[in-house]
């Protein structure tokens, strides 16, 4: 009977302890409804898709807005969701055709049709600001709707044209609250994303909630997410540190990013690789001090990438040379190549080849940053250590700064870069094609004949050798400078699940990732 007694003790003892497990694994009935508060420096130019080429706001777009395609985290293909179904027609790859999903709305509750989606890509060529994204689409001849089938008729082969599709400048508008020849203003939203933006103010705040409207590719569509912007690194880091934010992503100040600890208790940390880097650009405009090959050679035999890793950035990035990064299709090192180490004699030498007077004065604009400053700060050291250049610095305010480079005010200025889809086209195109997003005046006849025959394969291993022949050419004409190249930090507190499917360096910021535990 004792023996007995005690196996019922325990059993029951089981039982409590069980139980007490059990409680504790079961949901809470407090468990917390605040909108999850995302920390950035990123701005967002406009809010209007046809308006704007960057990060900031191709982080709102895809949350706010859909696309025919998309992509899910780390997929190189793209797939479904505004359409059911999309595909060449033909072996030439010159006509793309997609079938609408039936079943969408706008968070406005009007009905979306193939026309909305014709009238959006359609606009935003039109429209075609100098910060906007129409760059992507120099083959596109027109776009037809009919019914729920929509046809994209393209002047030349683009194997890369669904992946563009799936961009931020694939976002569908309601043809009815966005004019046609230009861009909407204010702070209102009309798109069929997962989330509807409840409220906005530029620069400060974006109150994203979920859309109940929403029918696409994703199962589900978060909880309320709350974006605050901040101007500075240092800015951000005082938000985290002061618990103003649960989930900081681009960027913390370099010296915060090199001391994470991935073992740290009170935090999640995602480090992923990445292919976001940052080009010195030079305006090779007629009448500009950079518009001789010979200068930007020059400079291209000064810079010294290894204090602006150690030094400014404190190993989190890694040096570049070359314009497509690694882990891409094509990746070479010409400007290891042509320029292996700082050679301030081979850069006189090519200065006096160019028949300039030394020192030679430019203008050095970035935008304003306190990451930025002691970048610039230094490269301005290397390019005047020598006594060949002597550099005027504007720091300039995000939105300034991109019109002021688009209007050529600028003779060097520094960008970075994020890739818009996961092939090397992305970093071609746009940045040395003709009427690049950079502005900077570059043209070649060869390069958009090298930039077209990347584009004839589907098998993109076949464009290897074009893209290496592409880069060697950017190393010869020196239209910009690659830097360096850095990993993707997203760094959230412990009760936030999800941070580490919230960027996988591209364009794509999945906030309906982000739930608590």
């Amino acid at each position: 009977m004792r023996s007995i007694r005690l196996r019922i003790l325990a059993i029951l003892a089981v039982l409590v302890i069980a139980g007490v497990v059990a409680w504790q694994l079961l949901p809470s009935n407090e468990a917390k409804s605040d909108p999850i508060m995302v920390g950035t420096t990123d701005e967002v130019t406009s809010l209007d898709p046809a308006g704007a080429y960057d990060a900031g706001s191709w982080a709102m777009y895809s949350n706010l807005y859909q696309s025919l395609m998309t992509f899910k985290s780390g997929a190189i293909v793209p797939e479904p969701d505004a359409a059911e179904s999309c595909g060449f027609i033909g072996q030439k790859l010159q006509t793309y055709q997609c079938k609408l999903r039936d079943d969408l709305t706008f968070a406005s509750g009007r009905k979306m049709t193939a026309a909305d989606v014709e009238y959006s890509i359609e606009r935003m060529i039109k429209i075609k600001t100098d910060v906007g994204p129409s760059v992507l689409f120099p083959s596109l001849k027109n776009v037809v709707s009919e019914g729920r089938t929509i046809t994209f008729n393209l002047s030349s082969r683009d194997a890369t044209f669904p992946q563009k599709l799936a961009t931020g400048a694939g976002s569908i508008v309601d043809r009815n609250e966005y004019p046609a020849d230009k861009l909407r203003t204010g702070t209102t939203v009309d798109g069929s994303g997962p989330y509807v933006l409840k409220s906005y103010e530029p620069g400060v705040e974006a109150e994203l909630v979920p859309n109940t409207r929403y029918k696409g590719a994703l199962k589900k569509t978060g909880v309320p997410v709350t974006v605050r912007y901040y101007k500075q690194s240092d800015e951000l880091l005082a938000a985290w540190k002061s618990g103003q934010v649960d989930v900081t992503h681009r960027q913390l100040p370099p010296s915060t990013l090199a001391e994470l600890n991935p073992g740290d208790p009170d935090m999640r940390i995602t480090e992923a690789d990445s292919a976001e880097i940052r080009n010195l650009v030079f305006n090779v405009r007629a009448g500009s001090p950079l518009a001789d090959k010979k200068v930007r050679q020059a400079i291209a035999s000064i810079i010294d990438r290894g204090p602006l890793v150690a030094d400014v950035y404190k190993s989190t990035v890694e040096p570049l040379y070359s314009l497509i990064p690694q882990g891409y299709i094509g990746h070479s090192t010409p400007f290891f190549d042509a320029y292996p180490a700082p050679d301030p004699a081979r850069a006189k030498r090519l200065m006096q080849e160019a028949g300039v007077q030394t020192p030679l004065h430019i203008t050095f604009a970035y935008r304003a940053d306190d990451a930025y400053t002691k970048e610039t700060a230094e490269l301005r050291r290397q390019l005047e250590a020598d006594g060949l250049f002597k550099v005027s610095v504007k720091a300039v305010d995000w939105q300034d700064f991109q019109k002021g480079y688009a209007a050529g005010k600028y003779d060097a200025y520094t960008v970075g870069w994020l890739p818009d889809y996961p092939d090397p086209d992305t970093f071609s195109q746009p940045l040395v094609g003709r009427d690049s997003s950079l502005h900077n005046g570059y043209t070649s006849k060869k390069m958009d004949e090298l930039i077209t025959a990347t584009l004839q394969y589907s098998d993109r291993s076949r464009t290897s050798a074009d893209f290496k022949e592409l880069q060697a050419l950017v190393g010869e004409d020196v239209p910009l400078v690659p830097l360096w190249q850095k990993k993707d930090y997203v760094v959230s507190k412990t009760d936030v699940s999800g941070s580490q499917y919230l960027s996988d360096g591209t364009g794509i910021w999945r906030l309906w990732e982000l739930n608590w535990i």
